[in-house]
Order: C-alpha cells, then structure tokens, then sequence
C-alpha cells in the first residue's frame, strides 16, 4: 500500500527556525534506511504557511488567500510518500523516525486511495483513462538498491522490430517454472542487455542462489549491484513497450539522471495474473549515482 506520511508543524517550524546539522543528520540517515529498504517513494519539507497561498472554491468563485494562516498544529510542514506492505509496518517505521521538531511534534499516516476503493464508480473506461494516463508520464514508485544477483533462464537475440516474438519466448519458458535448481522466490525476470537503436538481448530468467545443473539451452547472467528506479506498468502486459518508451523518452530525458551501463527489466511478480496479462508487473532502470 502507498501511504503519506506527514509531519505537522510548530510554532517554531512557522516562525522559520531551521533544524539544526545534528537533526538534518539523523533525518538523513533515516531517509538513507527508508531507501534502502524500498519503501520511500518522494519527501520533502515545506516552507512556512507565510510562504504559501490557499484558494477557496464557492460555486464558479474563487478566493486566493496568502499565508501565513492559523491553526498551526493542522499546517503541513514536509512529508514522505512510501509503499509499504500494511499500517502496522508504516506504524512502525514512523517510530522509527527522529522527532523532525525542535520542540515536541507530531506525524500523521494517511494511506493513498486505489482504483479498487472507489468500487463500481470506477468503470472499465475510467480505470482504462487512468492507466493510459500513468503510462504516457511515467514516475518512479519507488527507488531500490540490489546487491549482485544471479539469473537463470532462456535467452534469445531481438531485431528491434522482432520484439512481438517475445510472448512465444516466455511461453517456452514458463514450462520450465518450479523445476529450476536453486531458484529463489517466485518472481519472473525479463532481462533486456546488449541493447543498441537495432537489436538487444532478451532472458526470460527466475534469480537462483548458484551455479546448477540447468536445463538445456539455460543459460545464466549476472547481475552487479545496482540503483534502480522502479516503475509499476499500468494496464495490460502487451502495453509494456509503450510504458518502457515513456520512460526513456520522456522521464528520464526530463528528471537529470543518466542511466548506467548495466542490463534493465521487467519483473513479473506473484500478483502477475498470466490469463488476464495484468497485475504485478514493474519496470527496473539502472540508474548512474
């Protein structure tokens, strides 16, 4: 689940006291333990409510009121976005965190709506309107950080405009799921390397722990250890190459980062409904730090 994490602020935090190096520290270090752990998605402090505007709506009326404004303990002051597996786990993590005040505070968990809580309002046209949406500009869900893997699986050389051969790939390979020696958890691997403007190469691939027997025409890449930027594909498996396009067309050009030299993929988790081509499914980047 996606939550949002807010910190309220003080009276301090409204008169513009800046936190101390001791405090940035710690809070740099929590950040740093929140991404290593691949649950932080974006956060940022905020200035001040005396820097900040409100516009109210009444009917076709609208008021612009500037800051600053009362009721300081209702004013947001920063926040995080984070996936998290449940309440109790971001109940957890927020324990964690260094008081963000200089005076005593308080943080609200708020968890984010999904296409599912707004029930048969949600129609098939809207749910599609929305993944068309998130798929043309595309954000990170979430950043990771992998040590070197091992992947074993069956791979096979692309031209560019070959890349509808993929599907008869994975259904060679998908054969083979629970019979590959050393295999660790049930994810699915699409591994794209050696990729240039005409050809790349392909692995349909599960991580194993180490060298085994494999069967036949098998064969194993590994991976060095890697930041990545992680993206959730919207929408069904067939529209992956729109959603891949997007990011390295649109998002990256205009986020500043560079991508590093190193293998990208889709990873099929166990959420991914193979009938219906939909769920469970992200894009990895290997992002330059």
């Amino acid at each position: 689940m996606k939550c949002m994490i807010i910190m309220k602020a003080t009276e301090e935090s409204e008169a513009g006291v800046m936190p101390s190096t001791e405090l940035l520290a710690a809070m740099g270090k929590f950040n740093e333990d929140l991404a290593q752990a691949g649950l932080l998605l974006a956060g940022e402090g905020l200035h001040p409510s005396a820097k900040g505007v409100r516009i109210s709506f009444s009917g076709t009326r609208r008021t612009v009121n500037t800051g600053p404004f009362p009721h300081t303990n209702e004013i947001v002051a920063g926040y995080w976005l984070w996936q998290v597996k449940s309440m109790e786990d971001a109940i957890e993590w927020v324990k964690r965190c260094p008081n963000p005040m200089l005076e005593d505070s308080e943080i609200e968990i708020r968890p984010l709506f999904t296409a599912e809580d707004f029930g048969d309002a949600m129609t098939p046209e809207l749910r599609e309107q929305e993944d068309r949406m998130r798929n043309r500009v595309p954000e990170p869900d979430r950043w990771e950080k992998k040590p070197t893997r091992l992947f074993a699986g069956i791979s096979r050389r692309y031209a560019m405009s070959e890349r509808e051969n993929i599907s008869s790939h994975w259904q060679e390979f998908v054969a083979y799921l629970g019979q590959i020696p050393k295999q660790v958890g049930d994810d699915c691997f699409g591994i794209c390397w050696n990729a240039n403007t005409e050809i790349f190469d392909y692995l349909t691939a599960v991580e194993i722990s180490g060298e085994d027997t494999l069967p036949r025409g098998f064969t194993t890449l590994e991976v060095a250890a890697q930041h990545y930027a992680v993206f959730i594909h919207h929408g069904h498996s067939s529209a992956i190459a729109q959603t891949i396009s997007a990011i390295w067309e649109t998002w990256l050009p205009a986020s500043g980062l560079k991508a590093a030299n190193a293998p990208c993929y889709e990873r099929y988790t166990s959420d991914y409904n193979p009938e219906t081509g939909m769920g469970g499914t992200e894009i990895w980047i290997p992002i330059q730090q």
